[in-house]
């Protein structure tokens, strides 16, 4: 069973910072660098790192500094086919049978 499923939105903010934190040290880059590479203030950074709150375009901004915006089709993947579009579609035609000969 996921165990981010029972922690609270708080909870995964700050866990979503920890990870965005050790990205970024992964990548040895400092959090001025980073911050000006995504085009954001150093406290914005910050704020998004401690888990105290952020904005989504400051968290794809990071993540596109950071060279991980495949980070969102996990987040989001892409939606497939949906089995209630499925049941919703027109039913195809059936094939035609031929009418039988009447006996004359």
């Amino acid at each position: 069973m996921n165990t981010l499923s029972f922690t609270t939105p708080h909870e995964l903010q700050v866990l979503l910072g920890e990870r965005l934190r050790r990205l970024r040290l992964n990548r040895n880059l400092d959090q001025l660098t980073t911050a000006e590479k995504a085009g954001i203030s150093e406290k914005a950074l910050r704020n998004l790192e401690a888990g105290r709150g952020s904005t989504i375009e400051t968290l794809l901004r990071v993540l596109k500094a950071l060279d991980s915006l495949q980070g969102i089709d996990l987040l989001a993947p892409e939606a497939t086919v949906n089995p209630l579009d499925l049941l919703r579609q027109p039913r195809l035609p059936q094939r035609a049978r031929r009418r039988a000969k009447e006996k004359g």
